[in-house]
């Protein structure tokens, strides 16, 4: 009888801000679809991580249950991957305590992301800013992750998750906890653009497309996409407002489709009207299917607590183990 193979461990999380969007889907949550399948995956809603910006509490409940719903309904299973909130998991919050008194002030200030932060709000510099990364990494270590999908805004954040593990480890003497690293499933990341002529799509910028966004809705934000009066050389580079439009069309629309309009760009006929409204059309293929799943799901409240309650015990057994071993490492009674 051969042994089973062990599954390395991937934790990833969101912040409960808002519907996903197309940008979520394509940039995240497909690959958690096939991670599901060849990982031992935890995938939570990070609600802790959502009180640096003080939401009311009507709000942080709609707003997990949004997310849940979405993550249901693009396919994750709760079968497969532990589907979790984050606040159920309370031993969360004891290896942050252990984190912390692991970390320095001048590193956490350095980080870019507390910079950032520092000056879009400096009203509410809040010590939850500060240690934004020992609470992350905390998230990452309690399962003994050895794989986070993050994007490269993440990536100082993750080298704190790594500084964190290997500080314990050289504290203590031990080998316990694994040095996470950033991956993706993909050789690229994918990068969904806005429509509004630059940058990616995102929730602050205003510029995405909603999985759960009506037909209606979805053809107004396309047909609002930023374009030029076309090219006057053929097989002229595109200007960026104009490839983000055939990048969007090349991740949802067919090869085909794509080519065509591709080929009347390079030969100066091309009519962005005519343009976005295949986009358009085609974005709504898409997410019709999900939005009707999501609808469904989202009124199912039975549901939805089963699937919080059961990634709960999933996701407490791992956390429940490390902080067994952690307390153990550290001098403290096991089981208080």
């Amino acid at each position: 009888m051969t042994e089973e193979k062990k599954l390395e461990t991937v934790v990833s999380g969101i912040r409960p801000t808002g519907n996903l969007h197309l940008g979520n889907y394509f940039g995240a949550v497909k690959s958690f679809l096939r991670m599901q399948d060849e990982y031992r995956c935890f995938f939570f809603i990070a609600d802790w991580h959502s009180l640096t910006t003080h939401p009311r509490p009507v709000d942080i409940r709609r707003s997990v249950r949004t997310i849940l719903s979405e993550y249901l309904a693009c396919g994750l299973d709760p079968d497969k991957a532990a589907i979790y909130i984050q606040s159920d998991v309370h031993e969360v919050l004891e290896l942050y305590l252990y984190l912390n008194m692991n970390a320095y002030l001048g590193e956490l200030e350095r980080v870019t992301t507390f910079k950032e932060k520092v000056r879009q709000q400096p009203d509410n510099v809040n010590a939850g800013l500060l240690t934004y990364p020992t609470l992350m990494a905390s998230d990452i270590l309690i399962h003994r992750a050895v794989k986070v999908p993050v994007g490269k805004d993440q990536e100082q954040n993750m080298e704190m998750a790594r500084k964190c593990a290997r500080r314990f480890n050289m504290i203590y003497e031990t080998d316990f906890f694994p040095e996470p690293a950033s991956f993706h499933l993909t050789e690229r990341a994918v990068k969904v653009p806005g429509l509004d002529g630059s940058g990616k799509m995102g929730k602050s910028e205003g510029n995405a497309i909603y999985l759960v966004d009506d037909e209606a809705t979805i053809r107004k934000k396309v047909m609002k996409a930023v374009t030029d009066s076309g090219p006057t050389t053929p097989d002229s580079p595109k200007p960026e407002p104009i490839q983000n439009l055939f990048t969007m069309m090349e991740i949802v629309s067919s090869r085909d489709t794509y080519d065509f309009f591709n080929d009347q760009y390079n030969r100066c006929a091309i009519r962005y009207g005519d343009m976005k409204k295949q986009l358009a059309a085609d974005i709504n293929a898409f997410c019709a299917p999900i939005r009707e799943r999501i609808l469904d799901i989202a009124a199912n409240e039975a549901y939805l607590d089963k699937v919080a309650r059961e990634g709960a015990e999933k996701a407490a057994e791992s956390a429940s183990s490390t902080i067994k071993e952690v307390r153990r490492i550290i001098g403290f009674r096991t089981a208080p």
